[in-house]
Protein backbone atom coordinates (compact mmCIF):
# COMPACT_ATOMS: atom_id res chain seq x y z
CA UNK A 1 0.00 0.00 0.00
CA UNK A 2 1.09 3.32 -0.68
CA UNK A 3 1.86 6.06 1.93
CA UNK A 4 -0.68 8.60 0.51
CA UNK A 5 -3.65 5.85 0.24
CA UNK A 6 -6.43 6.79 2.87
CA UNK A 7 -7.89 4.40 4.76
CA UNK A 8 -11.94 5.27 3.12
CA UNK A 9 -10.30 3.72 -0.12
CA UNK A 10 -9.03 0.16 0.96
CA UNK A 11 -11.76 -2.11 -0.15
CA UNK A 12 -12.15 -5.07 2.53
CA UNK A 13 -13.48 -8.32 1.22
CA UNK A 14 -16.30 -9.82 2.24
CA UNK A 15 -16.14 -13.00 4.09
CA UNK A 16 -19.18 -15.33 4.44
CA UNK A 17 -19.48 -17.58 6.95
CA UNK A 18 -21.22 -20.87 6.69
CA UNK A 19 -23.79 -21.33 9.64
CA UNK A 20 -23.07 -24.77 10.45
CA UNK A 21 -26.31 -27.13 9.80
CA UNK A 22 -27.12 -29.87 12.57
CA UNK A 23 -26.56 -33.18 11.08
CA UNK A 24 -29.57 -35.08 10.60
CA UNK A 25 -29.46 -38.27 13.00
CA UNK A 26 -27.80 -41.40 10.59
CA UNK A 27 -28.85 -44.25 10.47
CA UNK A 28 -26.79 -47.44 10.91
CA UNK A 29 -26.07 -49.03 7.34
CA UNK A 30 -26.38 -52.49 9.14
CA UNK A 31 -29.95 -51.82 10.40
CA UNK A 32 -30.84 -50.24 6.85
CA UNK A 33 -29.74 -52.80 5.11
CA UNK A 34 -31.29 -55.28 7.61
CA UNK A 35 -35.12 -54.00 6.59
CA UNK A 36 -34.75 -53.53 3.14
CA UNK A 37 -33.14 -57.66 2.86
CA UNK A 38 -36.52 -58.32 5.23
CA UNK A 39 -39.10 -56.53 2.83
CA UNK A 40 -37.31 -57.62 -0.04
CA UNK A 41 -37.53 -61.14 1.14
CA UNK A 42 -41.06 -61.25 1.77
CA UNK A 43 -42.15 -59.41 -1.40
CA UNK A 44 -40.32 -62.49 -2.75
CA UNK A 45 -41.75 -64.91 -0.82
CA UNK A 46 -45.16 -63.50 -1.43
CA UNK A 47 -44.47 -63.70 -5.31
CA UNK A 48 -47.28 -61.59 -7.59
CA UNK A 49 -49.44 -59.03 -5.98
CA UNK A 50 -52.43 -59.44 -8.37
CA UNK A 51 -54.66 -61.99 -6.58
CA UNK A 52 -53.75 -60.50 -3.09
CA UNK A 53 -55.09 -57.36 -4.87
CA UNK A 54 -57.99 -58.68 -6.09
CA UNK A 55 -58.69 -61.08 -3.49
CA UNK A 56 -58.90 -57.84 -0.98
CA UNK A 57 -60.55 -55.75 -3.56
CA UNK A 58 -63.15 -58.83 -3.43
CA UNK A 59 -63.69 -58.98 0.14
CA UNK A 60 -64.07 -55.21 0.89
CA UNK A 61 -66.97 -55.08 -2.76
CA UNK A 62 -68.54 -58.31 -0.49
CA UNK A 63 -68.60 -55.82 2.62
CA UNK A 64 -70.45 -53.42 0.77
CA UNK A 65 -72.78 -55.80 -0.76
CA UNK A 66 -74.25 -57.12 2.02
CA UNK A 67 -75.06 -53.72 3.49
CA UNK A 68 -77.50 -53.92 0.34
CA UNK A 69 -78.75 -57.22 0.66
CA UNK A 70 -79.41 -56.89 4.62
CA UNK A 71 -81.67 -54.09 3.89
CA UNK A 72 -83.07 -55.62 1.00
CA UNK A 73 -83.74 -58.87 3.56
CA UNK A 74 -85.55 -56.52 6.04
CA UNK A 75 -87.72 -54.86 3.49
CA UNK A 76 -88.62 -57.95 1.84
CA UNK A 77 -89.86 -59.86 5.63
CA UNK A 78 -91.46 -57.07 6.52
CA UNK A 79 -93.66 -56.73 3.35
CA UNK A 80 -94.16 -60.80 2.83
CA UNK A 81 -95.75 -61.03 6.37
CA UNK A 82 -97.60 -57.74 6.51
CA UNK A 83 -99.09 -58.53 3.11
CA UNK A 84 -102.60 -59.68 4.78
CA UNK A 85 -102.57 -56.03 6.80
CA UNK A 86 -101.86 -54.55 3.39
CA UNK A 87 -104.83 -56.63 1.10
CA UNK A 88 -107.09 -55.78 4.09
CA UNK A 89 -106.80 -52.31 5.06
CA UNK A 90 -104.60 -50.73 2.35
CA UNK A 91 -103.47 -47.12 2.82
CA UNK A 92 -106.18 -46.42 5.23
CA UNK A 93 -104.12 -49.10 7.67
CA UNK A 94 -101.49 -45.97 8.20
CA UNK A 95 -104.24 -42.97 8.49
CA UNK A 96 -107.00 -44.94 10.84
CA UNK A 97 -106.64 -44.52 14.66
CA UNK A 98 -108.58 -47.15 15.15
CA UNK A 99 -107.11 -50.65 16.96
CA UNK A 100 -109.58 -53.04 17.96
CA UNK A 101 -107.88 -56.56 18.01
CA UNK A 102 -111.23 -58.21 19.20
CA UNK A 103 -113.19 -56.95 15.72
CA UNK A 104 -110.07 -56.82 13.49
CA UNK A 105 -110.18 -53.20 12.85
CA UNK A 106 -106.52 -51.83 13.06
CA UNK A 107 -105.01 -48.60 12.20
CA UNK A 108 -101.29 -47.08 13.06
CA UNK A 109 -101.84 -43.37 13.21
CA UNK A 110 -101.94 -43.16 16.96
CA UNK A 111 -98.79 -44.96 17.03
CA UNK A 112 -97.16 -43.11 14.47
CA UNK A 113 -98.37 -39.70 16.92
CA UNK A 114 -97.08 -41.52 19.40
CA UNK A 115 -93.35 -41.98 17.63
CA UNK A 116 -93.08 -38.66 16.64
CA UNK A 117 -94.39 -36.76 19.65
CA UNK A 118 -92.05 -38.57 22.07
CA UNK A 119 -89.08 -38.25 20.02
CA UNK A 120 -89.53 -34.47 19.39
CA UNK A 121 -89.97 -33.98 22.86
CA UNK A 122 -86.88 -35.64 23.75
CA UNK A 123 -84.96 -33.45 21.57
CA UNK A 124 -86.29 -30.39 23.27
CA UNK A 125 -85.03 -31.76 26.26
CA UNK A 126 -81.51 -33.43 25.34
CA UNK A 127 -80.18 -31.24 22.55
CA UNK A 128 -79.89 -28.24 24.96
CA UNK A 129 -78.84 -30.40 27.65
CA UNK A 130 -76.94 -32.17 25.77
CA UNK A 131 -74.83 -28.89 24.13
CA UNK A 132 -74.16 -27.32 27.22
CA UNK A 133 -72.97 -30.21 28.95
CA UNK A 134 -70.23 -30.51 25.52
CA UNK A 135 -69.09 -26.56 25.80
CA UNK A 136 -68.60 -27.31 29.37
CA UNK A 137 -66.25 -30.03 29.26
CA UNK A 138 -64.34 -28.52 26.46
CA UNK A 139 -64.24 -25.03 26.73
CA UNK A 140 -64.85 -24.14 30.52
CA UNK A 141 -64.23 -27.49 32.88
CA UNK A 142 -61.36 -27.18 35.21
CA UNK A 143 -59.03 -30.09 33.43
CA UNK A 144 -59.00 -32.27 36.10
CA UNK A 145 -62.96 -32.17 35.94
CA UNK A 146 -62.81 -32.95 32.10
CA UNK A 147 -61.64 -36.78 32.61
CA UNK A 148 -64.88 -37.39 34.87
CA UNK A 149 -67.50 -35.87 32.94
CA UNK A 150 -66.82 -37.25 30.19
CA UNK A 151 -66.70 -40.58 31.99
CA UNK A 152 -70.24 -40.14 33.32
CA UNK A 153 -71.42 -39.30 30.43
CA UNK A 154 -70.51 -41.97 28.08
CA UNK A 155 -71.39 -44.51 30.90
CA UNK A 156 -75.23 -43.28 30.63
CA UNK A 157 -74.81 -44.55 26.89
CA UNK A 158 -73.93 -48.12 27.95
CA UNK A 159 -76.56 -48.51 30.77
CA UNK A 160 -79.20 -51.20 29.23
CA UNK A 161 -82.63 -49.91 28.30
CA UNK A 162 -84.33 -52.09 30.76
CA UNK A 163 -82.40 -50.08 33.88
CA UNK A 164 -83.63 -46.82 32.40
CA UNK A 165 -87.05 -47.89 32.56
CA UNK A 166 -86.53 -50.01 36.11
CA UNK A 167 -85.22 -46.37 37.09
CA UNK A 168 -88.20 -44.71 35.56
CA UNK A 169 -91.12 -46.75 37.15
CA UNK A 170 -89.58 -46.39 40.71
CA UNK A 171 -87.87 -42.20 40.32
CA UNK A 172 -89.73 -40.72 37.67
CA UNK A 173 -93.40 -41.67 37.73
CA UNK A 174 -93.27 -40.53 41.25
CA UNK A 175 -91.75 -37.68 40.87
CA UNK A 176 -93.83 -36.56 37.52
CA UNK A 177 -97.15 -37.61 39.33
CA UNK A 178 -96.05 -35.60 42.54
CA UNK A 179 -93.80 -33.05 41.98
CA UNK A 180 -93.28 -32.02 38.24
CA UNK A 181 -96.52 -32.74 37.11
CA UNK A 182 -98.40 -30.02 39.18
CA UNK A 183 -96.04 -27.41 39.04
CA UNK A 184 -96.57 -28.06 35.14
CA UNK A 185 -100.12 -27.75 35.63
CA UNK A 186 -100.05 -24.47 37.33
CA UNK A 187 -97.57 -22.84 35.36
CA UNK A 188 -98.71 -24.01 31.75
CA UNK A 189 -101.53 -25.70 32.00
CA UNK A 190 -103.34 -23.02 29.94
CA UNK A 191 -101.46 -24.45 26.82
CA UNK A 192 -103.69 -27.39 27.47
CA UNK A 193 -100.28 -29.55 27.07
CA UNK A 194 -100.47 -30.41 31.18
CA UNK A 195 -103.67 -30.94 32.32
CA UNK A 196 -105.07 -33.63 34.76
CA UNK A 197 -105.30 -36.40 35.03
CA UNK A 198 -101.56 -37.05 35.44
CA UNK A 199 -101.19 -40.83 36.74
CA UNK A 200 -97.17 -40.55 36.45
CA UNK A 201 -97.05 -42.55 33.00
CA UNK A 202 -97.89 -40.97 29.99
CA UNK A 203 -96.26 -38.76 26.97
CA UNK A 204 -94.54 -36.46 28.67
CA UNK A 205 -92.59 -39.01 30.91
CA UNK A 206 -91.67 -41.27 27.86
CA UNK A 207 -90.21 -38.15 26.25
CA UNK A 208 -87.56 -37.17 29.21
CA UNK A 209 -86.81 -40.96 29.62
CA UNK A 210 -85.91 -40.87 25.87
CA UNK A 211 -84.22 -37.88 26.41
CA UNK A 212 -81.74 -39.08 29.30
CA UNK A 213 -80.86 -41.89 26.92
CA UNK A 214 -79.80 -40.06 23.86
CA UNK A 215 -78.16 -37.28 25.80
CA UNK A 216 -74.90 -39.15 25.96
CA UNK A 217 -75.08 -39.92 22.42
CA UNK A 218 -75.85 -36.37 21.14
CA UNK A 219 -73.30 -34.70 24.23
CA UNK A 220 -70.63 -37.05 22.95
CA UNK A 221 -70.27 -37.01 19.39
CA UNK A 222 -70.75 -33.10 19.47
CA UNK A 223 -68.34 -32.88 22.20
CA UNK A 224 -65.74 -34.57 19.54
CA UNK A 225 -66.89 -32.43 16.98
CA UNK A 226 -66.14 -29.41 18.12
CA UNK A 227 -62.90 -30.12 19.78
CA UNK A 228 -61.92 -30.91 15.74
CA UNK A 229 -61.70 -27.27 15.54
CA UNK A 230 -58.38 -25.83 15.05
CA UNK A 231 -57.43 -23.94 17.76
CA UNK A 232 -56.66 -21.06 16.27
CA UNK A 233 -60.43 -20.02 15.17
CA UNK A 234 -60.68 -19.66 18.93
CA UNK A 235 -57.30 -17.53 19.08
CA UNK A 236 -58.51 -15.17 15.72
CA UNK A 237 -61.81 -14.28 17.70
CA UNK A 238 -60.35 -13.48 20.84
CA UNK A 239 -57.41 -11.62 19.05
CA UNK A 240 -60.25 -9.39 17.86
CA UNK A 241 -61.81 -8.46 21.51
CA UNK A 242 -64.46 -11.44 21.07
CA UNK A 243 -65.59 -12.34 24.58
CA UNK A 244 -65.88 -15.87 25.67
CA UNK A 245 -69.63 -16.69 24.17
CA UNK A 246 -68.56 -14.97 21.08
CA UNK A 247 -65.86 -16.80 20.41
CA UNK A 248 -67.41 -20.26 21.34
CA UNK A 249 -70.63 -19.14 19.10
CA UNK A 250 -68.84 -17.28 16.49
CA UNK A 251 -65.35 -20.28 16.39
CA UNK A 252 -66.75 -23.38 17.72
CA UNK A 253 -70.24 -23.22 16.79
CA UNK A 254 -70.17 -21.97 13.46
CA UNK A 255 -68.12 -24.33 12.55
CA UNK A 256 -69.05 -27.62 14.35
CA UNK A 257 -72.51 -27.23 13.50
CA UNK A 258 -72.91 -29.76 10.41
CA UNK A 259 -71.60 -31.99 13.12
CA UNK A 260 -74.03 -31.33 15.69
CA UNK A 261 -76.77 -31.81 13.36
CA UNK A 262 -75.61 -35.36 12.80
CA UNK A 263 -75.34 -36.09 16.16
CA UNK A 264 -78.91 -34.63 16.87
CA UNK A 265 -79.70 -37.21 13.83
CA UNK A 266 -77.93 -39.77 15.32
CA UNK A 267 -79.92 -39.29 18.56
CA UNK A 268 -83.02 -38.80 17.06
CA UNK A 269 -82.71 -42.37 15.62
CA UNK A 270 -81.85 -44.17 18.96
CA UNK A 271 -85.38 -41.95 19.97
CA UNK A 272 -87.31 -43.42 17.19
CA UNK A 273 -86.53 -47.15 17.58
CA UNK A 274 -86.61 -47.04 21.35
CA UNK A 275 -88.70 -49.76 23.05
CA UNK A 276 -88.42 -51.49 26.24
CA UNK A 277 -87.88 -48.32 28.32
CA UNK A 278 -90.50 -46.38 26.95
CA UNK A 279 -92.78 -49.59 26.97
CA UNK A 280 -92.34 -49.57 30.82
CA UNK A 281 -93.56 -45.65 31.15
CA UNK A 282 -95.31 -44.58 28.53
CA UNK A 283 -99.20 -46.03 29.49
CA UNK A 284 -99.20 -48.23 26.56
CA UNK A 285 -102.96 -46.85 25.47
CA UNK A 286 -103.57 -46.30 21.42
CA UNK A 287 -105.23 -42.29 21.85
CA UNK A 288 -104.08 -39.11 20.05
CA UNK A 289 -104.14 -36.47 22.52
CA UNK A 290 -102.36 -32.90 23.18
CA UNK A 291 -102.04 -33.71 26.83
CA UNK A 292 -98.88 -34.47 27.33
CA UNK A 293 -99.68 -36.32 30.63
CA UNK A 294 -102.45 -39.04 29.15
CA UNK A 295 -100.84 -42.74 28.10
CA UNK A 296 -99.62 -43.31 24.56
CA UNK A 297 -98.23 -46.02 22.46
CA UNK A 298 -95.39 -45.88 19.77
CA UNK A 299 -94.89 -48.19 17.25
CA UNK A 300 -91.89 -50.41 18.95
CA UNK A 301 -94.02 -50.37 21.81
CA UNK A 302 -96.95 -51.36 20.53
CA UNK A 303 -94.76 -54.33 18.99
CA UNK A 304 -93.04 -55.30 22.41
CA UNK A 305 -96.73 -55.64 24.50
CA UNK A 306 -98.56 -57.10 21.69
CA UNK A 307 -96.90 -59.45 19.68
CA UNK A 308 -96.56 -62.28 22.16
CA UNK A 309 -99.97 -62.12 23.02
CA UNK A 310 -101.60 -61.64 19.25
CA UNK A 311 -103.82 -64.27 17.93
CA UNK A 312 -104.70 -64.72 14.32
CA UNK A 313 -103.35 -64.04 11.28
CA UNK A 314 -104.49 -60.65 10.74
CA UNK A 315 -103.72 -59.48 14.51
CA UNK A 316 -99.74 -60.51 13.39
CA UNK A 317 -99.63 -59.13 10.20
CA UNK A 318 -101.01 -55.58 11.56
CA UNK A 319 -98.02 -55.89 14.13
CA UNK A 320 -95.65 -56.94 11.39
CA UNK A 321 -97.45 -54.02 9.12
CA UNK A 322 -96.46 -51.37 12.10
CA UNK A 323 -92.69 -52.67 11.95
CA UNK A 324 -93.01 -51.44 8.27
CA UNK A 325 -94.31 -48.28 9.38
CA UNK A 326 -91.62 -47.98 11.80
CA UNK A 327 -88.90 -48.63 8.95
CA UNK A 328 -91.04 -46.04 6.40
CA UNK A 329 -90.89 -43.47 9.37
CA UNK A 330 -87.16 -43.64 10.13
CA UNK A 331 -86.30 -43.50 6.47
CA UNK A 332 -88.38 -40.62 6.15
CA UNK A 333 -87.05 -38.77 8.99
CA UNK A 334 -83.67 -39.33 8.29
CA UNK A 335 -84.58 -38.19 4.57
CA UNK A 336 -85.91 -34.67 5.97
CA UNK A 337 -82.57 -34.73 7.97
CA UNK A 338 -80.56 -34.65 5.66
CA UNK A 339 -82.35 -32.22 3.84
CA UNK A 340 -82.03 -30.09 6.82
CA UNK A 341 -78.26 -30.46 6.67
CA UNK A 342 -78.19 -30.23 2.82
CA UNK A 343 -80.10 -26.49 3.94
CA UNK A 344 -77.71 -25.57 6.06
CA UNK A 345 -74.13 -26.63 4.34
CA UNK A 346 -74.92 -25.88 0.90
CA UNK A 347 -72.34 -23.61 -0.16
CA UNK A 348 -70.31 -23.51 2.53
CA UNK A 349 -69.29 -27.09 2.55
CA UNK A 350 -65.60 -25.84 2.35
CA UNK A 351 -65.91 -23.17 4.80
CA UNK A 352 -67.39 -25.43 7.29
CA UNK A 353 -64.71 -28.52 7.08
Amino acid sequence: MADNETPQNISVPLVTVARKQPEPPVTPVSAVSEDASGIRAFLRARGSANAADRGFAGLMLLGALSLFVIVVLIVWILIQKSQLSIHAFGFHFFRSSNWDPVNGDFGALPFIFGTLVSSLLALLIAVPLSLAVAIFVLEICPIPLRGPISFLTELLAAIPSVVYGLWGIFVLVPLIRDKVGPFLEKTLGWTGLFVEPNFGVGMFTAGVILAIMIFPVISSISRDVMRAVPNHQREAALALGATRWEMIRLGVLQNARIGIVGAVILGLGRALGETMAVTMVIGNHPDISKNLFNPAHTLSSVIANEFSEATGDLYLSALVEIGLALFIVTIVVNAVARLLVWAVTRGNTAKAV
